[in-house]
């Protein structure tokens, strides 16, 4: 058990070479005039302000929450294709998200994405046969140019050695195809931090109260930093409104008649204790649009997801007992009984996937990003994917290009000139890093253990060097935050002094795995919140 007594006794004081104060960071936002304010620092807010950055634009980033605190950290943690989307004829689609896929987990982000074999079981009287399975398959590796190789069909005992709690009973076949996974909440602070390496000015925690007009246009915004309570503004010549499930809300403070513009719908996801290793993700059909995933990840069971409309306050989603017995109801189409115990739960979550308004199901509505302007010349931004989020960043940008008299600057580079894979910081081969952090350990006392040089090498990439070198000047930061996690307290002072962690949850949850593994107790939080100076 960890005590308080294991928390390094660090006090408040950052690092050198850490981030701005927030009052260094509140004082330049209000000072300066920017090209683009970007309200919302989910992946999409983030993406455009990353693109926008590179392209030379004075660019600030502020949002209500935590980088990624709502959606963007409640996904499936999937970079994929999207296989079901042959089921409607989209194949354009498809290639188009392979294609990001792809780029960004073998140029952008190798060192924050991984690849992932999945098995989708054929059991008698399921919603899909074998043959067509097994084609459909093949066509998802085809336009993926056979990069994760061949999609094909396999034998129920091969997939059983691979997936030991896969249920045989009825089991005809499985099909085989390639997708990448990622830990969505780090992916998103190194694009926070690859906008910020590009010039951009950040603020997390802190809450729109109103926006600026200058005759009739929106040219700013009001803003309270909800940590210290200060209010302050910023001054720019574009707004966009990249609020995720808030989009509407913030329209509605530039047009209190703007008529609503999308719906929400709600996906729930459970975490669980693995109770033996899992080779390959399962993806299994529950009825003809819909599938449920049960994936390995972070060293536990992923499962979900669910698909219903949402009409509550965004802010208190969660998720209910009917979520749980659904989703686990559903893994047991393929899953046996004893993976899906309850006492193996560590963790659930719900996140609001942001669609285009209208009416029918949400399992069959559109994944598309959809960009409006506001009376007042805000531009909202909303929906789209987590694996096209570069894509997303690009076409927000082209739709600025193309506003009336141009408003960008004469600094700015079109978005068509930028390289088209730009890394992401910290990118290197994981395996490499976490072979030079278990070799290069401090000489007088332990080397770092496997675990955590893994663990390390696969969410901070090169960086890790940095939490390492961090570790060996103050050895008590090298001692684990819980003993069952990876996670050392090297990582929580580089998320205070580096990654703008304001709060325990901000550590906890998006900057580590200690929630998501149920070891964030009351003893790790109060030691958390120490070292943040709370």
């Amino acid at each position: 058990m960890t005590t308080l007594q294991s928390v390094p006794a660090l006090g408040t004081h950052p690092a050198s070479g850490s981030l701005p104060s927030r009052a260094e960071t509140r004082d330049r936002l209000s000072k300066a005039t920017y090209d683009l304010l970007v309200i919302g620092g989910g992946i999409l807010g983030i993406s455009t302000a990353w693109h926008a950055a590179q392209s030379g634009l004075r660019v600030a980033l502020v949002d209500a929450g935590d980088f990624a605190g709502a959606t963007s950290s409640a996904s499936s943690k999937l970079l994929h294709g999207g296989l079901r989307y042959l089921q409607t004829g989209a194949v354009k689609l498809v290639a188009e998200n392979h294609f990001e896929r792809r780029a960004v987990s073998r140029q952008v982000a190798p060192h924050l994405a991984n690849p992932l074999t999945f098995y989708l079981p054929v059991y008698k009287g399921g919603p899909h046969g074998a043959a067509k399975l097994g084609a459909g398959v093949f066509a998802y590796s085809a336009l993926s140019a056979f990069g994760d190789g061949v999609g094909h069909l396999l034998s129920p005992a091969k997939a059983a050695q691979d997936v030991p709690e896969l249920r045989t009973d009825n089991l005809k076949a499985v099909a085989v195809y390639g997708d990448d996974q990622m830990n969505d909440a780090r992916m998103a602070l190194m694009t926070v931090r690859a906008a910020v390496d590009a010039g951009a000015t950040v603020l997390n925690h802190a809450e729109v109260t109103g926006l600026r007009f200058t005759r009739g246009r929106v040219t700013g915004a009001e803003l309270k930093d909800r940590t210290s309570g200060d209010e302050f503004g910023v001054t720019a010549r574009l707004v966009l409104n990249a609020t995720g499930p808030w989009v509407d809300h913030l329209r509605t403070m530039e047009d209190p008649n703007a008529a609503p513009s999308i719906r929400l719908s709600k996906g729930a996801h459970l975490v669980l204790k693995r109770t033996s290793p899992w080779k390959a993700a399962l993806a299994t059909p529950i009825d003809k649009y819909r599938i449920t995933f049960a994936l390995p990840w972070e060293d536990m069971l992923l499962l979900g997801t669910t698909d219903e409309e949402y009409e509550g306050d965004p802010g208190q989603v969660e998720v209910t007992e009917k979520d749980t017995a659904q989703i686990l109801d559903e893994a047991a189409f393929s899953i046996r009984d004893q993976q899906l115990s309850r006492d193996l739960i560590t963790y659930s979550f719900a996140g609001l996937r942001v669609l285009p308004g209208g009416p029918g199901d949400t399992s069959k509505a559109k994944r598309e990003t959809v960009v409006t302007e506001g009376r007042g010349g805000m531009l909202s931004v909303a929906g789209g994917k987590w694996t096209t989020f570069r894509h997303i960043g690009r076409t927000v940008m082209r739709k600025l290009e193309q506003l009336p008299g141009h408003p960008l600057g004469e600094d700015y580079e079109s978005v068509s000139t930028l390289p088209k894979r730009l890394p992401l910081p910290g990118i290197a081969n994981p395996n490499a890093v976490a072979h030079r952090l278990l070799a290069d350990g401090p000489a007088p006392g332990p080397r770092m253990a496997a675990d955590t040089a893994k663990h390390l090498a696969t969410h901070y990439g090169s960086l890790a060097f940095d939490i390492a070198r961090m570790a060996n000047e103050n050895p008590e930061l090298a001692r684990r935050v819980h003993p069952d996690a990876p996670e050392i307290w090297a990582q929580v002072a580089y998320a205070r002094d580096h990654e703008w962690a304001e709060t325990a949850d901000d550590v906890l949850r998006r900057r580590t795995t200690l929630t998501i593994r149920g070891l964030a107790t009351d003893e790790v939080r109060a030691g958390v919140e120490s070292m943040l100076g709370k």
